[in-house]
């Protein structure tokens, strides 16, 4: 038993005096906590009247009534570009509809209601703003893309090993 204990007690001091310089490097590798935002304390309200095609995307804002949080306008302004409107069923009713957004500081929730104005319109067949929004950014990327530069899989094919070659 004796003969175990001095090998541990050997292992054990040496990780305890090599502790010390391992300090710098785990406090290198803790990532700093991020700042979350605070909610906001009081309700807040956005309203947006948008265009609506057969499908129930939305094609486009038409009007916007925001409040005086610029975090919350934006928040919702992405939200209902992005929104499809449809009714329990499954279908869609083309036409122009209200959007609003309620913001509950006691339940941080916000609450989406929809209302249709006006049923009908020329924009049934028009693409979705959310479609739209990811074409333009294909079309972006490609005319961005460089065509001289080489596909990274060429790129990444393992070469032979260099040469020597002599100077002279």
């Amino acid at each position: 038993m004796r003969k175990l204990c001095y090998p541990f007690a050997a292992l054990l001091a040496a990780a305890i005096l090599g502790l010390p310089s391992l300090a710098p490097i785990a406090r290198a590798a803790t990532a700093h906590p991020l700042m979350t935002p605070r909610p906001p304390s009081v309700p807040l309200h956005t309203e947006f009247v948008v265009e609506v095609n057969r499908l129930g995307q939305v094609v486009r804002v038409t009007q916007k009534h925001g409040c005086k949080d610029l975090n919350f306008n934006a928040h919702t302004l992405g939200n209902v570009l992005q929104a499809t409107i449809r009714l329990p069923n499954g279908k869609a009713i083309v036409g122009l509809y209200r959007v609003t957004y309620d913001y509950n500081p006691r339940t941080y929730g916000i609450y989406r209601h929809a209302t249709l104005l006006r049923a009908g319109g020329n924009w049934a067949n028009n693409p979705g703003a959310a479609n739209q929004i990811v074409d333009d950014a294909k079309r972006l990327e490609q005319e961005h893309a460089h065509p001289n530069l080489p596909s990274l899989k060429k790129l990444l094919v393992p070469t032979p090993k260099p040469t020597h070659h002599p100077a002279g």
